[in-house]
């Protein structure tokens, strides 16, 4: 990841599965499944991301494990694993532009959207959108403590794309400006609601009122079987970094993620297709069947 900024976390994790399933040395199914579950819980262990890194590495060991109901030598099922997890790989790679082509549509001539943080997804929705000769200007909140919006700011105008930088308390007073709200996610739970950077929840509760759509754009290995009710049900590795997350108090550390309901979200633009968030749940079922 840091070699390549594009490649986002889950992905980044997948890839070094992989790796582990190409050169694993395990002379048995039962070996290679214990390797690869304990290569998972380091990962997640030590993932600054864990919140995308979970769901992904989840969805990636149902899917490649189906080859052990196969009556197949070892040699023969490790291979059908390689060869489905290549498939899953590419799926994932491929997402972020499906998500961009079917969210093209919804940039309107002449639209202001406000974003929040850096999500990639975001990003290649907007580059699309422009090289498609839209024309459309971006408020991009500065997304504290990390500032990752000024990441996202030098982005945009890198791509000429038209953007002003605002403080993160300034959402409420630009809202009445904005024609859209557009986030992405780190992950998306069982009840259509996500997990993202902090400040989120407050933008989306801002958009509610002013009555502006709050869209979601994120990839199908975001979707995680957990069913949060508030920002409390959260757990603590999700919201707080590796150097929090085992302190006692955590009552004056800072969290990085917090938990939007459903309620607050218009709509989801996934590889998927376009979803509200109540068809979250049965998308999960398909997935995970």
């Amino acid at each position: 990841m840091e070699k390549e900024s594009d490649i986002s976390a889950s992905i980044a994790a997948i890839t070094t599965l992989m790796k582990l399933l190409e050169h694993d040395k395990s002379e048995t199914v039962q070996e290679l499944d214990l390797n690869l579950q304990s290569a998972v819980e380091v990962i997640t262990n030590s993932s600054f991301r864990i919140t995308g890194v979970s769901s992904g590495c989840a969805l990636f060991m149902r899917f490649i494990t189906f080859a052990k109901l196969d009556n197949i030598t070892f040699a023969e099922c490790k291979k059908v694993m390689l060869d489905r997890g290549k498939v899953f790989l590419k799926k994932l790679t491929d997402a972020r532009n499906k998500v961009a082509k079917i969210t093209l549509p919804f940039f309107v001539d002449g639209t202001n959207i406000l974003t929040h943080s850096k999500s990639r997804v975001v990003l290649e929705a907007m580059k699309l959108a422009v090289n498609s000769q839209k024309r459309f200007h971006v408020f991009v909140s500065e997304s504290s403590p990390d500032k990752s919006g000024i990441e996202m700011y030098d982005c945009l105008k890198a791509l000429d794309i038209p953007c002003t930088l605002i403080l993160d308390s300034a959402v409420g007073y630009i809202m009445e400006r904005v024609d859209m709200v557009m986030v992405g996610a780190e992950c998306v739970v069982e009840s259509g609601g996500i997990i993202n950077k902090i400040g989120s929840c407050t933008m989306a509760i801002c958009a509610k009122e002013f009555k502006k759509p709050f869209y979601v754009l994120t990839e199908s290995y975001k979707f995680s079987r957990m069913y949060p009710l508030n920002q409390k049900d959260l757990p603590n590795n999700f919201k707080y970094n590796g150097n929090n997350s085992n302190d006692d108090n955590l009552l004056h550390a800072h969290p990085s993620v917090d938990y939007t309901h459903p309620s607050y979200i218009s709509l989801l633009f996934t590889d998927l297709g376009i979803l509200m968030p109540s068809a979250v749940s049965d998308e999960l079922i398909k997935l995970y069947l």
